[in-house]
Order: C-alpha cells, then structure tokens, then sequence
C-alpha cells in the first residue's frame, strides 16, 4: 500500500471510530436512563465500620467495662455551602473561633508528602469526636442546615465501678506513634493507651467492617455501592473475663483511702490476681471521652499524691523482713542450716527489738529476729569456697541471686499488665561498680539480710512470694486475664514455675508464719481472723524520707490456701500496726465476704495516713 492509500485508510478509521463513540455517548445521554440517573452520583465512598470493643466481666461476671454509644460529627469540605461559623459554633457551643482553629488543625493532622499537604477536600475526616447521646439529639436535627455535616454513631468506654483504674487502663485518639507502628488504625480511631485496654488492645478492638456507599451531588447517600456485595461485617472485639475480684478490689480502695501505697492480692493455686489495689486511685469514667481526658488528665498527672502512678507494679521498695522468709528458705537448701538451728539475738551486731529466744527457724520468723537472719545471710554467701573473703563473697552473692531469680525477685516478670518493673537483687558486678571489686565483703552488704539496703522488691512480688510459700515452692505468673474470650489465658501463664528450694523446706517457715499471727509473741497478731488460720509476715521498712513504711504478706487459710496478699502502706510505722490489720480484713472478705471485726473495719476505713507534700 502506498502513502496515499494508507492516509485514506487511517482518516476513515478516525471517522468510524469517531461516529461509534458519539453514537454510544448519545445512547448513554439520551436514550439509556439508567445512564441519566447514575450521572448524579458524584463519588464512591469506603466508609470503615469500627466495631464495638470487646467488654470486660471480673472473675464473677459482674461485668466492669462496656460501651456507651457516643457520635462523631464528621464533614467532607467539598460539600459544604456556605458555611455560617457563627451558627455553627452557637449549635456546637463553642466559641467562635473554634471552628476555623479546628478546620486549620484537622489540615495539619494530615501531614504533608513532598511538600505538599496531604489533606482532601473531597475525603471525610471528623471534626468532633464523642458526642453524648443527649448532645446529638439537640445538634443532629439542626445539621440539615449545614451541608456536607453529617453525624456518625460510635461507642466510648463506661465503667460501671469507680475502681481499678491503673489495671483497666483507658483509650484514647490514636497519635502519629500509633498510626506509624499499625495500618489499622486512620485518623480518629481510638486504642488502649494504658493498662488492659493497651496489653490486649488488638484482642479488644476486632476487626473493622467496610461499607461501600454512592453519594450524590449534595453529599446523600443514594445507595449501598454494588448491592452491598462488597461490604465486609465488622467484627466485635473478643471479651475479657478478669481474674479480678471487682467487689473485694472495691474494698480494698476503701481501706486504702487516704493512704499512700497498695494491696495485691492472688490466687495460690492459678496466678490469677484477685484485686491490685493503687492508692491513691481514681474513677476510670474520668479519662473517657476527648473533652474528659483534657479537662481530666493534667489534674491526675499534677497530683502530688500520683493517682496515675501503678505502684503495685512500678514502685520499687526495700521489702524489709518480709524478705527474711526467702533468706531462711535459700540457707536450708543450701544446708547452711537446718530448721532447728538457732542464733543468738546479738543486738550489737544488728539492732533488734526485746522478743524470745529465736532457738529454730519458726521461733525465728514468729519474732522477726534481726541478729538470726545476719547469721544466716552471713553463712550463705561466705561459705568458704574461697580463700578470699572478698572472692568467696562475690560467689556466694552470686549463688544467692540465682535463687532469689527463681523467686522472680531482680527479673521482669511477663505478666499481662503494662510497665512492671524487676526491681532489685544485687550482684556481684552491681558491687563492684560500687566499691571496687575485692573492695567489698558480707560485712559491707549486711543490710540485704532484712531486706534493706540495695534489695528492692514491688507489691506484685511480695505478693507472688506469699504465693509460692503457700504452694511450697512453685508459682504461675501473675495475671489478669482468665480467658481471652472462651478460650482461656495466654498460653504462658499456664506454665509453672518453679523456685531452687525443694518443697519440705517450707514446712518450718510455713510453722513460722502461723506463729505469726496465730500464737503470743508473734509480730502479726493484728491479721488474725476468726475461723481462719491465717499465716503471715510483718516487716517495717526504714525511710530516711519520713516515717517508715508498713509492709504486711500472708496467705490463707494454711489448709488450703486460696489467697496470698501483699499490703504496703507508706509512711504507717510497724507492719504489724496497719497493714496486717488491713490484711485480715481482706482475706476475711473474699474468703466470707463479709468481715466480723467491725471495730477494726472503721478504724481502718477512718484512717488518714498521709505525708505532708511540699509545695514547690
């Protein structure tokens, strides 16, 4: 074909082609109506479905967190005409120049990409983010009068109980950090930012469901994109069941009032933590909602008293002569004693306090004798396997830390709350950063033998210690969370643990801790409890801050254990004064649920133990 030909063959090809696309344009424009009907639908719209978080039940079923329905008043600025501000505002009730701080922040949440702002005229983002139920009722029949608004049904948290606030935790918008570390979540969502709602936050918040929506010009929606066959259902996060005990953790908040310090109590037998007690507390319905946690959140933070502070599982404290149940329990394993032997109460070794001869291991802790645990410290860490005193220190401490590890005492437990610190057991290289190595002795480091000095422990492991006492030896590691909704704990807190001492030396600490409460002479006799044998320890925490702190762990009853407690009252004097007494009362409720020592109750809930805060 030559030039000509194919010049004439191209030009009617164009014509053809031509006349067949303005044939099918007229059929779309005029004789097709569906085409003139779907020629209104300006866009197609993915709307996500945020599910309903899953709810929580305590170990009871009494359920402690659920959903409220709140809105969210959202916008798509291509469709607004005409926008009064001032009215708006009026219907809002906020001031006026709200609504133009708000649009210009909204634009600058969105970022920008190569210098160029990322935000939308045309996309949907939300202006205002929980709105009660009794507030949309008064602005969503006035929103017609603002096009390209529309309001958006959603759900917050509510909290049926005042109480357990540092374990449950709260949710908040998300913030760039979220976004960046998981694509689920766009502007607007909210997650758990602390305590359970953060640790099981993806188990919590299931899965979003997608809605496909035709919109006309005027920002209507017509009709569900495709029949709706490309909707996807979302899904309701799972539900928690608590290992908390709400009404005994209810009443420890009580008991604890107007006091610095915290209770942990825990199932024995499963590791379930039946109350986690902060004090001071406060109502988890105060950090719900974007306008609660502003107005609410800096108050908490300012606090002197640090109501936001878990001290439970954060603070760290010397634990006193609590700690004197694991130093006797390591020195029979070792063979360094036996439960027979006996010390004399050298008061110039160590300052002790007037009680009866300390002749065996029970006798020893039923009178919280200083100088015998000195002597039995002593002998586990120099036990002449060096000619040094210095290198047979460094390798008995060594020793002794490896058996306070297996206590979970100086390692972090993975529990399922947030934040849990390990505290501290001293090493040799701790020491030695000190004093130098061969620059220290057991001579140096005797406070640790009463459970001061460098030796701090939290509430949570002092509760886990009276734990594997009542169990003779072994723990499972303390959680929250009885079952991810039917399917049981996390797989890791069914595994026992177990501790070097070998079950049949607990037997005369166990005697010890029953001469405790339960006999003359014994430093606890404040958390007796009627029909029930109870066995404990006091110890009294020195505090070159103030008055010392009280510190009180049992476990009950000795038959068959079916709580072990830690209370740890700041700036309250002797263990057996405040914390014992505090004690009882909860072991008494949960065991009974209901105490009998009224007297003892009001003394207690009455109290105000509190140090002066100075003012900056």
């Amino acid at each position: 074909m030559n030039f000509e030909g194919r010049k004439i063959f191209i030009i009617i090809f164009i014509v053809f082609t031509s006349i067949v696309y303005a044939l099918k344009l007229l059929h779309m424009q005029v004789l097709d109506s569906t085409w003139t009907e779907n020629a209104a639908f300006i866009s197609e719209t993915k709307r996500e479905i945020i599910p309903p978080r899953g709810v929580m039940f305590d170990r009871n079923g009494i359920k402690v967190v659920s959903n409220s329905p709140y809105y969210d008043l959202r916008f798509v600025e291509k469709n607004i005409v005409d926008l009064d501000t001032s009215a708006l505002a009026a219907l809002l009730q906020v001031h006026d120049t709200f609504i133009a701080y708000r649009f210009k922040e909204i634009v600058r949440q969105q970022g920008t990409y190569k210098g160029k702002s990322n935000y939308q005229r045309a996309r949907e983002y939300t202006f205002i983010q929980g709105i009660s139920k009794e507030e949309i009722a008064r602005i969503a029949p006035e929103l017609y009068k603002f096009p390209g608004f529309y309001e958006v049904a959603t759900s917050m948290r509510q909290y049926p109980y005042p109480n357990a606030a540092n374990i449950l935790g709260y949710i908040a918008e998300v913030d760039s950090a979220d976004m960046a570390n998981d694509s689920y979540y766009k502007r607007g969502n909210y997650i758990g930012k602390a305590g359970l709602e953060r640790f099981y936050e993806k188990e919590l918040r299931g899965n979003k469901g997608i809605k496909y929506l035709l919109r006309n010009a005027a920002n209507n929606t017509v009709q569900s994109f495709d029949e709706g066959r490309m909707d996807t259902l979302a899904v309701q996060g799972k539900n928690l069941t608590l290992s908390i005990d709400i009404e005994l953790q209810a009443y420890g908040e009580a008991l604890m009032k107007n006091k610095l310090g915290c209770i942990v109590a825990i199932e024995p037998a499963t590791g379930e933590l039946l109350a986690v007690v902060s004090s001071p507390s406060y109502d988890p319905n105060l950090l719900v909602g974007r306008q609660n946690i502003s107005a609410n959140y800096p108050k908490l933070l300012l606090d002197p008293y640090k109501p936001l502070f878990p001290r439970p599982t954060q603070a760290e404290y010397p634990p006193g002569s609590i700690f004197k149940l694991a130093q006797a329990l390591i020195a029979m394993q070792e063979g360094v004693i036996t439960a027979n032997t006996g010390f004399p109460c050298t008061s110039s070794i160590v300052g002790c306090h007037g009680h009866a001869p300390a002749n065996n291991v029970p006798a020893a802790v039923q009178v919280s004798c200083n100088p015998y645990f000195y002597y039995t410290t002593k002998k586990i860490i120099e036990q002449g396997k060096h000619k040094s005193i210095f290198e047979d220190a460094a390798i008995g401490l060594e020793l002794w830390e490896q058996y306070m590890n297996s206590f979970g005492f100086g390692v972090k437990m993975e529990t399922d709350i947030f934040g849990i610190r390990p505290g501290l057991i001293p090493n040799p290289a701790f020491y030695d950063r000190w004093y130098g190595k061969n620059g220290w002795a057991f001579k140096t480091i005797r406070s640790i033998a009463i459970g001061q000095g460098e030796v701090k422990l939290t509430p949570l492991q002092m509760a886990n210690m009276a734990a594997i006492i009542a169990n003779r030896g072994w723990y499972y590691t303390p959680h929250t969370v009885k079952s991810i909704g039917d399917d049981g704990p996390k797989p890791e807190y069914l595994i026992k643990h177990k501790t070097m001492v070998d079950s049949i030396h607990f037997v005369p600490v166990i005697e010890g801790m029953r001469k405790v409460t339960e006999e003359a002479g014994g430093t606890g006799r404040n958390a007796k409890v009627p029909g029930i044998t109870v066995c404990g320890k006091t110890g009294t925490v020195e505090n070159r801050q103030g008055k010392d702190h009280s510190v009180f762990v049992a476990f009950a009853p000795i038959e068959d254990p079916k709580i072990a407690i830690a209370v740890f009252t700041e700036n309250a004097g002797f263990g057996g004064t405040w914390s014992a007494p505090i004690s009882s009362l909860m072991m008494e409720f949960y065991l009974n649920r209901e105490v009998t020592d009224k007297a003892k109750e009001q003394r207690i809930l009455d109290a105000v133990i509190l140090p002066q805060i100075k003012k900056p």
